[in-house]
């Protein structure tokens, strides 16, 4: 006779073990959809143009560098990589100063309006690139004392086609404020009474109980204002009209602009702008995993 105990515990094991293999198998199945097109973009770079649709393979024949060379040389994306990496980190600095002050205000420092002031902010959110696209292009060419204009923004053409023209939109993101509400919302106040009663200012208390322990928020905030940023074509392509000014996401459409697309030089140059955002993940890994399970069990 077969013990109850044994009995009922086998199909319990059995359909756990079950489930966990078919959780396994649909992650690698995700993960097989997401790197083979990149496994295929990394071959076809390293291909021999002549044979870049040839008989490609995920492991190229004869690999070769030219591709990367045709990259660097022909649409200017050495430039325009140094015009992204400085958007990029323009960006990134204002927003991991602003985001963490703005939210540790509306969490710690409730003033009068302030509850309207954050749901307005937070609304912008839902408003579509598309909408906000020609009152940003007008505000950008009546920028005062800017490209010949006067005092009142007539005259000139403004910001536009600078690259301060590309940085300002996306000094301050109304995700990063809401996000770093509420992480600041999450953190005990008891942390903060001691210090008050001993009379230190709001200040002083932000920049050394707060923020340091605000390491995963900012490292998110890093993170996504630089894939933000980097990643931008819309707003790049309205302000810029010269080709010292423009982004990688510009320099890289350059390669359709002719009839004969090298699709080499194509994914070489695909494959560049994509290392500085892995880069910035990777180095904000640790941080960023954190704050994202942080978020989860107090969500």
């Amino acid at each position: 006779m077969t013990p109850v105990g044994r009995r009922g515990g086998t199909p319990g094991v059995s359909l756990s073990f079950r489930a966990g293999w078919s959780r396994y198998a649909l992650i690698a199945a995700a993960t097989v959809l997401v790197l083979v097109p990149f496994a295929w973009m990394v071959s076809i770079a390293f291909t021999p143009a002549d044979r870049a649709f040839g008989s490609v393979g995920l492991i190229p024949q004869n690999p070769t560098l030219a591709n990367f060379q045709a990259a660097l040389t022909q649409v200017g994306l050495v430039r325009a990589l140094g015009n992204s990496l400085l958007v990029a980190l323009a960006a990134v600095v204002v927003n991991c100063l602003v985001a963490p002050l703005a939210g540790y205000a509306f969490a710690r420092l409730p003033f009068t309006g302030s509850r309207i002031l954050f749901v307005v902010i937070i609304a912008t959110t839902a408003i579509p690139v598309s909408v906000t696209l020609i009152p940003l292009f007008l505000m950008t060419k009546s920028f005062p004392l800017a490209g010949g204009n006067d005092i009142l923004g007539h005259g000139g053409n403004g910001l536009l086609d600078t690259l301060p023209a590309v940085t300002i939109p996306h000094l301050v993101g109304a995700m990063n404020v809401f996000l770093a509400r509420q992480y600041f919302l999450g953190m005990p106040p008891e942390l903060a009474e001691a210090a008050r009663v001993d009379g230190a200012s709001e200040l002083r208390i932000f920049t050394r109980i707060h923020l340091p322990l605000a390491r995963p928020l900012i490292a998110i905030v890093a993170i996504f204002s630089f894939t933000g940023t980097w990643d931008d074509f819309l707003w790049p392509l309205v302000t810029t009209s010269s080709s010292k000014n423009y982004t990688v996401q510009l320099a890289l459409v350059q390669f359709n602009s002719t009839g004969n697309v090298q699709y080499g030089a194509l994914m070489a140059g695909a494959i560049l702008i994509t290392l500085p955002v892995l880069v910035v993940f990777l180095f904000n890994q640790r941080s960023f995993i954190a704050g994202l399970a942080e978020g989860g069990s107090k969500g």
